[in-house]
């Protein structure tokens, strides 16, 4: 290990691809922690700003994600960062950020964590400047004297300084025979600027002299500025350097001894405030950069030197001190104090390198060890290689945003139903419609594995369902220790709900105190909403389910409710809702089907759901492993649109209440301040009837705000209701194409968006939302009409629901043509679908857009390639045909082509007249465009020879070929 050379003690590459300059680092204390040592800040060409606390790294640590207290990623370039007293307001240090067309001063703050994560930083706006002119640097100080803030002053690049006096903008003054920007300074000393013109000169402007200047509301030349008002700007002194500056930099290091040192191409000039040359040294070296700083010895000044051979020098004035040897090429360097060691030489290079180095003679003892050579277990490393592809398959399979929970979870919970409804009912109401309503007992254990503290659990349930106590405050539990919570779920309301299911969610703190939740879900038996009744075998709406099993006794899948059902038929079995209608369960004696009916369409969904899974249960127990339900149509979305409509319709009434709430409203208040005028008045005078009127207006709010609430309270039961409705076409969806549990749940997360209606989203606008977006996507005709960008505007209540009809309508008609749901960009490609007996295809809207591309497919089978003049006619002929083709057609592409054959010679020899009389047109002007080509000239004599009926012949035989 060389003695010249400089040790890192800290150091990082900043982004890839990242440009850095002279002003995109500094150092200080920029989140005013009050500890005395400095934290990093660096900016880039690129627009990111990062802030650092270096600290040695140790083995096994790494040091760049605790190190980085923040980033920020800004649109515009970072062109220069300092740090000041910038806020009016405050003496606390702020960040001022300097953008090409932009001045920024933010605030940086930090927040303690108390846990694992660390603490959090945040970069707060505190005001902005836009610039009318490009900037190229800046500098900053106490302007004229002032005490205890900073002023900024900013050059640009036709050479205008810009003064901003903290939160408020100042004056500009363009400087004299400017033409290109050079670097810039600040002398507080002699409260003055000093800057390196492009003739090659040091020139130095009082703040005083500046401020009372001709104002720079444009450019003006020398000559134009003496003759306008104010004072011409002059220098106050200057010096010619012979050279180009790289920086100038004033220190304060000493109240008796100031200097101003300019670093130019090939010498270090020192100065004297008045403009005098202290000394100069000259170099044997190009530089790049350096920084003056106090040196030990009194009367003297150190100075840093980066050249571009990767050197650090250090002088004392001008004699060369110590030399050593760095990394990179740095393009800015700073002195800051860390905790652990102080008077640290940062650099930072063009390229991001980012180095916190000192100059010691730490040896390094480090010696390569021997590497052994061992025998490779190719049969270990297949099994390992196969374990890893399996990882890698699951995380890329699953790509969730969350990170997955721990496989055994600090907190256990597990509810029981009980199977029993309780004896003494816990309702608040007893009865409804004239029966009982009935509660049950949910035990919910929780179990801790490790301590934790202050747990609290929170029941959920969907409304009518409700609970007697919904939140409960636990003790802290230690390790193992086992808890047990009961509570009753009963209805609560006057009609039936669409989930029986609830939630249960337990909040706590682990022992260090990082704050966790776990969940478990219970599903509420279905006698607590319903109870048996005699089966009456008619019905309003009629579904009808098959099983590929004969057919069961009911009584076997329902013991529940057979036991007291008031008949004793096993094939039918009735299901009285408290708060519903009857539904009846009917299962046929010769077939495999069961038929469920009702009165009402959407009450069915809680027997039919409950069918489904008592059937699975009940084959499962029996040992029948290929058991399956079907539902083989048609699908009742008429019964389902009525749900719809009267959804719809409430909310239309429930805005029309709104608006004329509020025209009340402001009528009531405008009568009020007329009666308050006329009540305040010295002289009285007659009321005008403005008494009854407000009267009147009175009532009026009060009958419209209550056929509100009532219209309130019918909506949010017909939105359980369309819920209900729903979930049944769900189900009889998944059973008619036999979808899977994720096209099911991306079935579900499309018709059921929400849980409740809000004014500003409602399920309508919602659902036809989704629903496009799938017939967009997964479920459009082919993979060429995907579309690559949907528009997302904002969302809206529709003006009626016909839209929504349409689309709901092709969605379950593309799923009946083998349409599949899926999430994933691959192109949806329809497999064919055997159609159950009985069940017929929905109709599809067709729209004209949508039929072109089909119909030019199916006419350019029966036209040659290479033949443009005859594209026109393949179109209107094609388009003759498919029109009349259509009304033949029964289903699909596939019987275009018998279709066509079949019924060829009836058309042809209805319409060879007028089409003969068309081709024979259409011919004579092809044979004339195609006398230049070669390849088509037997064709040519062939084509105008025959009859217009013999041409399709040949046309259809080529398209076959």
């Amino acid at each position: 290990m060389s003695l010249f050379k400089a040790r890192d003690w800290w150091a990082l590459t900043l982004g890839e691809g990242e440009e850095f300059d002279q002003g995109c680092l500094c150092v200080g204390d920029v989140d005013n922690s009050g500890s005395g040592y400095d934290k990093i800040v660096v900016g880039s060409f690129m627009g990111m700003l990062r802030i650092f606390s270096p600290h040695p790294a140790k083995p096994d640590e790494l040091t760049e994600a605790d190190a980085q207290l923040l980033e920020v990623q800004f649109p515009e370039p970072v062109i220069q960062v300092e740090l000041g007293k910038f806020v009016s307001c405050s003496e606390l240090l702020h960040l001022a950020v300097l953008h090409p067309r932009k001045l920024s001063v933010y605030a940086v703050s930090g927040t303690a964590g108390n846990v694992e994560h660390g603490d959090q930083y945040q970069l707060r706006l505190v005001y902005e400047h836009n610039l009318q002119r490009t900037a190229c640097n800046m500098t900053y100080g106490p302007f004229g004297g002032v005490t205890g803030h900073h002023f900024i002053c900013i050059q640009s690049m036709d050479g205008m300084l810009m003064f901003f006096e903290q939160e408020s903008y100042g004056f500009g003054r363009f400087l004299p025979g400017f033409l290109l920007p050079g670097p810039l300074s600040y002398c507080i000393r002699t409260d003055s600027f000093i800057t390196v013109s492009s003739s090659r000169q040091v020139e130095c402007y009082r703040y005083e002299t500046l401020a009372v200047a001709t104002d720079a509301d444009t450019r003006q030349d020398s000559d134009q500025q003496s003759k306008s008002s104010g004072k011409r700007l002059t220098a106050d002194w200057t010096l010619v350097l012979g050279e180009e500056a790289l920086d100038i930099c004033v220190p304060n290091t000493s109240p008796v001894m100031s200097s101003i040192f300019v670093l130019g191409e090939r010498n270090l000039f020192c100065l004297k405030d008045n403009g005098q040359i202290r000394f100069m040294k000259k170099l044997e070296f190009n530089p790049s950069c350096f920084l003056p700083y106090a040196s030990v010895s009194e009367g003297s000044t150190n100075v840093l030197m980066c050249n571009h051979n990767n050197m650090l020098l250090v002088y004392q004035d001008m004699t060369l001190k110590w030399a050593a040897q760095l990394s990179c090429v740095p393009v800015t360097v700073r002195v800051a104090n860390f905790p652990e060691l102080k008077g640290l030489v940062v650099t930072l290079s063009s390229d991001g390198r980012l180095q916190c180095s000192y100059m010691g003679t730490d040896p390094s003892f480090f010696t390569a060890p021997k590497v052994e050579a061992r025998e490779v277990n190719y049969d270990e490393v297949d099994t390992e290689m196969k374990v890893l592809q399996k990882v890698i398959r699951e995380a890329t399979r699953t790509q969730d945003i969350l990170p997955r929970a721990e496989t055994e979870e600090e907190l256990s919970l597990t509810a029981v139903v009980s199977s029993k409804l309780d004896e003494v009912s816990c309702a608040v109401m007893a009865e409804m419609n004239g029966m009982p309503v009935p509660s049950v007992t949910v035990q919910v254990k929780i179990r801790s594995r490790t301590a934790v503290q202050s747990p609290k659990m929170t029941v959920c349930v969907q409304p009518p369902l409700a609970v007697t106590q919904d939140q409960f405050v636990l003790d802290s539990m230690g390790s193992g220790c086992e808890s047990v919570v009961r509570f009753s779920a009963f209805l609560n309301g006057l009609y039936p709900p669409a989930d029986m299911s609830g939630d249960i969610a337990v909040s706590y703190s682990s022992a260090t105190g990082i704050p966790r939740v776990s969940q478990c879900r219970f599903v509420l038996p279905l006698r607590l909403v319903c109870c048996p009744s005699s089966a009456i075998k008619n019905g309003k709406y009629k579904i009808t389910m098959d099983t590929n099993k004969p057919p069961v006794n009911l009584s076997d899948v329902f013991p529940d409710f057979s036991e007291k059902s008031e008949n004793n038929d096993s094939s039918a079995l009735g299901f009285q809702l408290i708060t519903g209608s009857r539904v009846i369960v009917l299962a046929s004696k010769t077939s495999q089907r069961y038929r469920i009916q009702s009165e009402s369409f959407e009450d069915m969904w809680l027997v039919a759901k409950e069918l489904v899974q008592r059937f699975d249960r009940h084959f499962a127990s029996l040992g029948v492993k290929d058991f399956r339900n079907s539902f083989t149509g048609p699908v009742p979305l008429p019964e389902y649109f009525e749900t719809v409509d009267h959804h719809f319709e409430l909310r239309v009434n429930a805005q029309k209440y709104q608006d004329l709430l509020s025209e009340r409203a402001v009528q009531f208040r405008a009568i009020q301040r007329r009666l308050l005028t006329r009540f305040k008045d010295k002289t009285p005078g007659p009321l005008q009837n403005l008494d009854t009127l407000m009267e009147g207006t009175y009532r009026q709010v009060i009958a419209l705000a209550d056929a509100a609430e009532d219209n309130r309270e019918r909506l949010i039961q017909a939105f359980v209701r369309l819920r209900s409705a729903t979930h049944l076409l769900i189900l009889l969806l998944s059973l008619w194409q036999g979808l899977s549990s994720e096209q099911t749940a991306i079935l579900e997360a499309t018709l059921l968006p929400l849980l409740q209606d809000t004014p500003q989203l409602g399920w309508e606008e919602s659902v036809d939302a989704a629903v496009s977006h799938l017939l967009k996507t997964c479920l459009s005709r082919s993979p060429k009409d995907q579309a690559i960008s949907l528009s997302s505007g904002p969302l809206s209540i529709p003006k009626d629901t016909s839209r929504l009809k349409k689309h709901i309508t092709l969605l379950c008609d593309r799923l009946g043509k083998g349409g599949r749901l899926s999430l994933s960009s691959e192109a949806n490609v329809p497999t064919t679908v055997m159609m159950p007996a009985g069940c017929e295809s929905i109709p599809e809207p067709i729209v004209e857009q949508e039929e072109e591309a089909p119909l030019q497919q199916d006419s350019a089978k029966f036209i040659k390639k290479k033949q443009p003049s005859k594209r026109v006619k393949s179109k209107s002929d094609s388009s003759k045909e498919s029109s009349k083709e259509k009304k033949e057609k029964d289903s699909g592409k596939d019987s275009t082509k018998e279709t066509k054959k079949d019924s060829g010679k009836e058309k042809e020899s209805k319409v060879s007249k007028r089409e003969s009389t068309k081709e024979s047109s259409k011919d004579k002007e092809s044979t004339k465009e195609k006398d230049s080509a070669k390849e088509s000239g037997k064709e040519k004599t062939k084509v105008s020879r025959k009859s217009s009926v013999k041409v399709k012949e040949k046309k259809s035989e080529a398209g076959d070929g």
